[in-house]
């Protein structure tokens, strides 16, 4: 008769290794903060290729040139890119053409902030010593430390227009390689081509919310008599896409139009009702929307993307979704033994398999 076998020793054994691994994770974290740079303009030009990856598949199922359809593809990622930027910059020189209309507005909005400066007993001698005592010198230094930043963004834009068509080209094969991938590892091919899918659903859940808070916005603007809210509708939803300083390039022009319309009662109208609709239409209703549509739970696509807007900065709160995504793909829903892991991830927990009948050996 064997013996009893004390689990015990083999828990305190495994202790180690779990400890082993979370060393791992941490270091590997360190290593994507180090590497923030170089990752996330990667991951973003896949996501890019994934969202248009359809072009190429069409064309090519339509009989298309190989060359034609990869070039149609990087011109779809290339022309969404544009339109954005386009759109940014036409709004913000439209609002430069609209200014100069309101010199007489300006003039008086000046007017009342020198008005009320005097009243807290800030004089026109107070405000002269208060210009006079700028250090030029430490704003040119200032400046002059911003040259690193602007080198790396331009040198992040050029990696991230070389990795969006070298991954094009590279995405002609994706069918030959999935079928290979299928061949050795099925599980990990299905949920990986999931993943894509559901980036995909991610992007449209997104845009459709931007479209909804640009339309209001409009609604809002048009409704205050704020000249051209189409545009600055428009202008809203463009900058949803934009991480952090979007909301701000969005809301400048019709917040300084509705300063020179209305005085300051109605620019702070138009900052508070922003700040309320961005707020509650492009954060809270989108956790809830976006994690149903991928399959994720509303705790974990918030805290997606506070964890990698840590990691990678802007950009890994814009791709937080679609990197949660990759993991659970890669770590979760491609390995068999971490399944238990999806109950804790997933919008709706998994049904679990009945147990097995010891006496019968079967369900």
């Amino acid at each position: 008769m064997t013996a009893p076998v004390d689990p015990a020793p083999q828990r305190a054994a495994g202790l180690p290794a779990v400890a082993l691994w979370l060393i791992a994770v941490f270091v590997v974290i360190l290593g994507m903060r180090e590497l923030a740079w170089l990752i996330a303009p990667a991951f973003l030009a896949l996501v890019m290729v994934i969202l248009v990856h359809p072009v190429y598949a069409g064309l090519a199922q339509r009989g298309a040139p190989r060359a034609l359809a990869l070039t149609a593809m990087i011109l779809a990622a290339f022309g969404i890119l544009a339109a954005l930027v386009a759109l940014v910059l036409y709004g913000l020189a439209r609002l430069a053409t609209i200014l100069p209309a309101y010199g007489a507005a300006a003039l008086a909005s000046l007017t009342e902030v020198t008005d009320a400066l005097a009243h807290l007993g800030i004089g026109t001698p107070q405000i002269r010593e208060l210009l006079e005592s700028v250090d030029i010198a430490a704003l040119a230094r200032w400046l002059t430390a911003q040259i690193p930043s602007l080198i790396s963004v331009g040198t992040g834009l050029i990696l991230f227009y070389s990795l969006l068509i070298f991954m094009g080209i590279e995405s002609a094969q994706l069918t030959q390689r999935a079928a290979a991938l299928d061949r050795d590892h099925p599980r990990l091919a299905t949920s990986l081509v999931a993943f894509a899918r559901n980036v995909r659903r991610y992007v449209a859940v997104t845009g459709v919310f931007a479209i909804i808070v640009g339309a209001l916005d409009a609604l809002f603007l048009w409704a205050l008599d704020i000249p051209h809210p189409l545009l600055w509708g428009l202008l809203a939803t463009a900058c949803n896409f934009i991480p952090y300083v979007g909301f701000i390039i969005g809301l400048v022009p019709p917040a300084l139009l509705a300063l020179l319309d209305h005085g300051w009662p109605g620019m702070l109208l138009v900052i508070a009702v922003y700040v309320v609709l961005n707020s509650i239409i492009t954060s809270l209703l989108p956790a809830r929307f976006v994690g149903s549509a991928v399959g994720m739970s509303m705790t974990v696509t918030m805290a997606s993307v506070i964890f990698w807007a840590w990691v990678l900065g802007p950009l890994g709160a814009v791709l937080a979704i679609p990197f949660s995504l990759l993991v659970k793909a890669v770590f979760i829903d491609g390995v068999p033994s971490a399944q238990w892991l999806a109950g804790f991830v997933d919008a709706a927990p998994r049904r679990a398999r009945p147990a097995r009948d010891p006496e019968r050996g079967a369900p």
